[in-house]
């Protein structure tokens, strides 16, 4: 959902969230004031994308300032009880043409950066109270979420997490139906949320980390099989970066750096198009398709062949030119998560990537919060479950980024989708400075991802295109 105001523009998951960050810019608000508001009701109005017992990202560029990463993602527990000892279990996301395997349970959880993170951001950049900023949030938490076609097919997508225990079923229940997930144009009703936001706003992030939760989440880890303790919440930290600039042609692409992967992936995949003379390559024709599907085949070797070592040395020239060299010789034989962007009068720019993964599968207590599953991603955990280092900052795909263009104009963008979303920000950054494209056709146009073998496309291609592609790839 987009909004153009005459304060600024929105863009955002939802139109509630969207709708929250306008409220906030016509209140007075700048950017992140907005970009807070949207988020406090992302975890209402998109509770599987997002939640309080999440993480995320902010890329942040004041109007008189440099550009700043606030790093409040998950973060590997201080202690980790063996593998007998925990509550962590399988289940399989249907994505209709495709599956993929996620793990649940508390064992999966690993320490939640949100709360800590918003109010962070609010201290360093926030102009409007924090309350005030909460209110659209707490308003739609108490009258109920009206699910929308896009969140009912979500909830389907991960029915098994959100039907894992008696407690996350009945609060996503259908009204007609208990046994089944709340389906298109049913409320999901949301008081006990509602009063989490409330009693935050009031006493701030000490509850979550300190307080009254913190206690909660140690209790159920400690007795229900999970990592997490009290000093694991109370030692949390925000982390503030620098970002990851890269210059591609005629702009300057700004995004999350390490330890989080998703950025330097696209800056990576950015030089080596930039190494092989792709300027003036159709992205929309099978040769540009076939070469930007080589690009990201080779983006996730390098990620996987450098697991631990994963740093900007990718980006160093001679390293570049032996992936180079791989795709030129290479035989064509192929055969997660919400985001927010923020812009305001002022020319703040905000853009925020938040997920709690799938969710763990289980509600905690009457707080309306269902904690993350990070430790139970395979994408953030490449090396194997359970190898995690304790205390750490998980790495990510989420990579919220600024594009400054030659001519002035600067895009804030981001993208959900766990590993598609570097593809996903790389196409679009392809097509605005490449192409040229307005903002909003780059966007909208079809787009492609390639892993693990499989190619998959969009509707929207040629017809002739899709035949081939599918003559040249395995499997698509």
């Amino acid at each position: 959902m987009n909004r153009t105001l005459a304060k600024g523009a929105v863009a955002a998951g939802h139109a509630a969230t969207a709708e929250a960050a306008a409220f906030a810019l016509r209140e007075g608000g700048n950017a992140f004031d907005a970009a807070i508001a949207a988020q406090w009701t992302a975890c209402v109005a998109e509770p599987v994308l997002t939640s309080l017992g999440g993480g995320g990202f902010l890329m942040a560029q004041p109007e008189n300032g440099q550009a700043c990463v606030y790093d409040f993602f998950a973060q590997t527990p201080g202690h980790k009880r063996s593998d007998a000892d925990i509550d962590f279990h399988p289940i399989q996301a249907d994505f209709g043409t495709t599956q993929q395997e996620f793990h649940i349970g508390y064992g999966a959880v690993a320490t939640p950066g949100a709360v800590r993170g918003l109010f962070a951001i609010h201290r360093d950049l926030g102009g409007l109270p924090m309350p005030v900023l909460m209110e659209p949030a707490i308003e739609l938490a108490k009258k109920g979420l009206r699910v929308n076609k896009l969140q009912a097919y979500i909830l389907n997508v991960v029915r098994p997490v959100y039907l894992a225990t008696p407690e996350a079923a009945q609060r996503f229940a259908s009204c007609s139906d208990r046994g089944k997930l709340a389906g298109e144009g049913e409320t999901l009703h949301l008081p006990e949320l509602a009063d989490t936001l409330l009693a935050l706003g009031n006493e701030g992030e000490s509850l979550f980390y300190e307080g009254e939760i913190a206690a909660q989440i140690e209790s159920v880890c400690r007795n229900a099989g999970g990592h997490l303790r009290r000093e694991d919440l109370a030692g949390y930290r925000v982390i503030k970066r620098d970002p990851l600039r890269i210059k591609y042609r005629s702009g300057e692409f700004l995004t999350n750096p390490p330890p989080s992967s998703g950025g330097l992936l696209i800056g990576f995949a950015l030089k080596l198009l930039e190494k092989l003379s792709t300027k003036g390559l159709c992205i929309d024709s099978t040769q540009g398709i076939s070469r930007l599907a080589e690009v990201m085949h080779v983006t996730n070797e390098a990620r996987l062949d450098r697991t631990d070592k994963l740093n900007e040395q990718l980006l160093d020239s001679e390293l570049l030119k032996q992936y180079e060299e791989q795709i030129r010789g290479r035989k064509r034989a192929f055969r997660g998560t919400t985001h927010i962007s923020v812009i305001d009068n002022k020319g703040n720019l905000a853009s925020l990537t938040t997920s709690n993964g799938e969710g763990c599968g289980h509600m905690l207590g009457s707080t309306g919060i269902m904690l993350n599953n990070m430790l139970g991603e395979e994408d953030l955990n490449p090396r194997g479950f359970h190898t995690w280092r304790e205390n750490q900052r998980l790495t990510s795909m989420m990579a919220p980024s600024l594009l400054r263009l030659n001519d002035g104009h600067a895009v804030a963008f981001g993208s959900g989708g766990s590993n598609r979303i570097r593809s996903a920000i790389l196409q679009v950054l392809l097509r605005l400075v490449d192409e040229q494209l307005p903002l909003a056709e780059a966007i909208e146009r079809p787009r492609i991802h390639y892993e693990k073998g499989l190619l998959n496309i969009e509707n929207g291609f040629d017809s002739e295109v899709y035949k081939q592609l599918q003559g040249e790839f395995e499997q698509t």
